[in-house]
């Protein structure tokens, strides 16, 4: 087993690069406005904010995000919340996508995204390049991964986490010697004979401090470290994703080693996972805890006044700045900010993403002479298992519930994906509305 040392490492020799992430097609209608990155997350978050938070507490404070759909709402997000000071520098800076006089194309996957960017990254000095996803909920310390790269001499590090068989078939599977260096890379193992060829060696549990005595598998968790001079040499090519291309290719030619990584990490790559990732924080004991002020999470200022409640039944639920809270119950749920719910409401196991804006006067007077509900959640309604977007309207007496309905279907009001209701953003539900 490889011993890491324990030795200072200079961050600021590190370069990140969080991936902005593609159509985001899985997470559909909450990508139909907005990036992947910028999805709400627990009330008052970006999904950006995690890797980026991460680098902050890491102490790597030179990071690009690199976007290219839907990217307006992100680049409003990351202007309005990370300005480094000019003593001790530091960015956070977007690079979208663009055509040149010699390239009319957009990124092709991960890879061809850095190499299309290689003529502003190559204007800064770094040893290293740190590449992250924009749409993973876990809090890790890099200078860890870095430390570890550094001491056992690897061209490429990459993230691993340690899952069980039932997981395995749908994530990026390593094989490890005793030394950590990775001998082996499949792409979502399903037959059970090559699944049984690439379980982790029950030998090196107890090195890795891995509990219980089920079999594992070492998964890529889409983080990587690279030298620099490897990066450049890897990306020499035509080869257009990390995962699919660069990492499989470098395995034979250099060392690639793993990092090997136990704490909570939850890929939001679909609706359910979204939905459950979320819900969960609502619980006595979540599994990621934002709590954690020895690193914490950060994102944009609102300056919003404390939420008022006034009478409300709530019971294990987020509940986020700036909202009204009337007479009504919410459990088991998340409340964004300046989130309205009226009198008489039931809230279970769904997620309001709140408002943009309160609502003026005038505005709540020309929409209900023409008889459409304010921004909000109205009186007497009933939403149950159900994603509310943002600065959506749901009239009074409404009844939202998959109950009965396919795992997946399209409406002019409405989305049901993975057996979730989703209201999309801006989205109107008239008074009385039964869904």
């Amino acid at each position: 087993m490889a011993v890491v040392k324990s030795a200072p490492l200079n961050m600021s020799k590190v370069l990140s690069i969080i991936m902005g992430g593609g159509q985001g097609t899985r997470l559909f209608p909450l990508t139909r406005d907005r990036s992947k990155p910028a999805v709400p997350l627990a009330g008052k978050y970006r999904l950006v904010d995690i890797p980026i938070s991460n680098c902050i507490n890491s102490g790597m404070r030179r990071i690009y995000l690199l976007t290219q759909f839907n990217s307006a709402s992100l680049h409003r997000h990351i202007s309005q919340s990370y300005k480094f000071d000019h003593f001790f520098g530091g960015f956070v800076e977007i690079l979208a996508a663009e055509q040149t006089f010699t390239d009319t194309s957009w990124y092709q996957g991960t890879a061809d995204a850095v190499r299309k960017n290689l003529v502003h990254l190559l204007n800064h000095n770094f040893d290293y390049v740190l590449i992250l996803s924009g749409d993973q909920l876990y809090r890790m310390d890099f200078s860890k991964i870095i430390l570890q790269h550094v001491s056992t001499g690897a061209d490429l590090t990459i993230a691993t986490l340690p899952v069980p068989r039932k997981e395995a078939g749908s994530l990026g599977i390593m094989q490890i010697n005793e030394d950590l260096k990775i001998t082996r890379f499949v792409e979502k193992p399903t037959e059970p004979a090559l699944l049984d060829s690439m379980k982790l060696d029950p030998a090196l549990h107890d090195d890795l401090e891995i509990q219980g005595d089920q079999e594992m598998f070492l998964a890529s968790m889409g983080i990587y470290v690279f030298n620099r001079e490897v990066l450049l040499k890897l990306l020499d090519n035509d080869y257009t994703d990390f995962g699919k291309h660069i990492i499989p290719s470098a395995i034979n030619t250099h060392k690639v080693f793993s990092y090997i990584f136990q704490g909570y990490w939850e890929d939001i790559g679909t609706i359910r996972s979204y939905f459950e990732a979320n819900l969960n924080l609502a619980t006595e004991l979540p599994a990621f805890n934002f709590f954690d002020m020895n690193a914490p999470i950060f994102t944009r200022p609102r300056f919003l006044p404390a939420s008022k409640i006034n009478g409300a039944e709530i019971d294990h639920a987020v509940v986020s700045e700036g909202c009204i809270i009337n007479h009504c119950h919410i459990d088991n749920s998340i409340v964004g900010v300046r989130c309205l719910v009226d009198t008489g409401s039931h809230v279970h196991r769904s997620i309001l993403m709140g408002c943009d804006y309160y609502e003026t006067e005038a505005s709540i007077k020309d929409h209900t002479d023409k008889g459409l509900p304010r921004i909000g959640i109205g009186k007497n309604c009933r939403i149950e298992n159900a994603i509310v977007d943002k600065n959506a309207r749901i009239g009074d007496n409404c009844h939202i519930t998959p109950h009965g309905k396919p795992e997946n279907m399209d409406h002019e009001l409405f989305f049901i994906r993975d057996g979730i209701v989703i209201i999309p953003k801006n989205g109107v539900i008239p008074h009385d509305t039964k869904i």
